[in-house]
């Protein structure tokens, strides 16, 4: 039996870097959007919206950790440029980080549980879905990450399950303008998952990690990266049509330009960062104006 006699260093500061704040962005958006579209309709709920916005904090703060754990046992971190690694960098026990994830999945699913206890039972059965989503994502034997599907699973769980989950916990069905959100969200979340994997290509493709960005190489990407990341500001024009102040949420479309040019000049390794940064922003940015929109066209108001 081998005794591992490494000293691990790793500092509360270096386990919230693991979490990847800078992606936390695609937990909020998804309940800010949802719980406007809920409002929209008439329906909506403070204390379900919180739920929701528990079960999507833990769940993207448990993927994190999870791919930590993943990546770093499989050799997939060694030559990484952006944020800590715990289990790649040899500065937390393996063990820990993924007990760090399980305890994330775990509160995600006890505030899934009592929303969806709250509204539907059967929300249940989605949410292990998506739990199970994201360990698979780079865990397992056959990861779903490694055969580039990630930016796919985002789009659905991100995506379509956030923001439609949010919304029909709280007004009991989904609306067009609920789809309208839903897609845009899922979208430009995926972009910020590809530029993460676009900046990894080199890394990724020596250890045999086949991504999407990995799939389509470094030009498809970028311009798949461009795409994605406009599809919010296309669908608020679309959904202007119904509810005209909805087109302000292309105030955030600067922050998102930022990145796109930064994408499309061929920024690579750590100069991708700010990019990825810049993207979460605007999806923020444009969640929030949406949001605030939604909620100021409610009929309780």
């Amino acid at each position: 039996m081998s005794v591992d006699h490494h000293t691990y260093s790793a500092t509360p500061r270096d386990w919230w870097q693991a979490a990847r704040p800078h992606t936390w962005p695609n937990a909020f958006a998804p309940v800010i959007v949802g719980s406007g579209a809920a409002a929209y309709a008439g329906g909506f709920s403070w204390w379900r919206a919180l739920l929701a916005l528990v079960v999507a904090w833990a769940l993207i703060i448990g993927v994190n950790y999870a791919n930590d754990y993943s990546d770093g046992i499989r050799g997939t971190d060694e030559d990484r440029t952006g944020p800590t690694r715990l289990t790649g960098g040899r500065l937390a026990k393996p063990a820990h980080v993924k007990l760090a994830a399980f305890l994330a999945f775990g509160a995600a699913a006890v505030a899934g549980i009592a929303v969806s206890l709250a509204s539907a039972w059967w929300l249940i059965l989605v949410g292990a879905i998506a739990i199970a989503g994201a360990w698979f994502y780079t865990g397992g034997r056959n990861p779903y990450g490694y055969r580039g599907l990630g930016e796919v699973a985002v789009f659905i769980f991100f995506g379509l399950v956030a923001v439609l989950g949010t919304e029909f916990t709280q007004a009991g069905a989904v609306s067009w303008i609920g789809l309208g959100c839903a897609v845009a969200i899922g979208a430009i979340s995926a972009s910020v998952n590809l530029a993460n994997n676009l900046r990894d290509i080199p890394s990724d493709t020596a250890a045999g990690k086949i991504t999407l960005a990995v799939r389509l190489g470094d030009r498809n990407t970028r311009y798949a990266y461009t795409a994605l990341a406009s599809t919010p500001f296309v669908l608020s024009l679309i959904m202007a049509a119904e509810l005209l102040p909805l087109v302000l949420a292309i105030l955030a479309l600067p922050l998102a330009l930022s990145g796109i040019l930064v994408a499309l000049r061929g920024a690579t390794g750590p100069a991708l960062i700010p990019l990825i940064k810049s993207t979460g922003q605007a999806m923020l940015m444009w969640a929030v104006i949406t949001g605030i929109v939604l909620f100021l066209n409610s009929p309780a108001l």
